[in-house]
């Protein structure tokens, strides 16, 4: 079984439709990656997984449960997915180890000693140990974007989503946010991942998926997409990137 199915699904803003018909599945422990230009259907489509938007049509299964019933606890079912987003939206009057433990405390009802331990831990392995006691506004934007992602994989969801994680960053910032998600990878997450970025794609993916104008045009391994595109859209989309310097 899959961690992540999404069937036929399709959204539309009035006349506008963003997703067409997606079809899509990551096995656990996979990383797909999302390419396309902005506008393509990329972030619509993690906030669809995540519940933020609802599908006009199609299913959306999170490890065999259907997030798209009506029916369903949707608070219950996005306290299985961490998502991290361009912004940070660490609440600036806690402290770190207070922004990373608050789900768990107040939404999976971990104790607080049992939550400030694991949260302590967390952030001393992933580089961000001095940090614990500080409030956000004395941390870099990449720190605070490392806090953010401790904060998503804090509670161990089944799927992490990350959406443009790196956008909101000066360049000189990029490095560490993306090596804390090669941190993530190795220790066997599955995520889910819009990006620019398209050497950190080339390098961190196991599968890089293609979108444009709201439809999946065509998915594969880094080397297939990369280096042997098929698609004329997918070849003219790399070939700007190429121009812009992106690979």
């Amino acid at each position: 079984m899959s961690v992540l199915d999404v069937r036929a699904v399709r959204k539309a803003f009035g006349d506008h439709v963003v997703l067409d018909g997606i079809d899509l599945d990551i096995a656990k422990h996979e990383v797909v990656v999302l390419i396309g230009a902005s506008g393509s259907g990329k972030s619509t489509l993690l906030r669809t997984i995540n519940l933020i938007e609802r599908v006009d049509d199609g299913q959306i299964l999170l490890n065999g449960d259907d997030l798209t019933d009506p029916t369903i606890d949707q608070d219950s079912a996005r306290s299985r997915i961490g998502v991290v987003f361009q912004h940070f939206n660490l609440f600036p009057h806690l402290r770190v180890i207070d922004n990373v433990t608050l789900a768990a405390r107040k939404v999976h009802g971990m104790p607080k000693a049992e939550a400030y331990a694991r949260g302590t831990e967390l952030l001393e392995q992933l580089g961000l140990g001095a940090k614990a006691r500080e409030f956000p506004d004395r941390l870099s934007g990449g720190q605070q974007q490392r806090v953010a992602i401790v904060r998503a994989v804090m509670t161990d969801p089944e799927l992490l989503l990350l959406d443009e994680i790196t956008s909101a960053l000066d360049p000189q910032l990029v490095g560490e946010v993306l090596d804390l998600v090669r941190v993530l990878r190795d220790r066997g997450s599955t995520m889910l991942m819009a990006t620019h970025e398209m050497s950190f794609a080339r390098e961190v993916a196991d599968r890089i998926v293609f979108m444009k104008g709201g439809k999946i045009v065509e998915q594969g391994t880094p080397a297939q997409m990369f280096d042997a595109p098929q698609k004329p859209e997918t070849i003219a989309f790399l070939e700007r990137e190429r121009r812009g310097g992106a690979l």
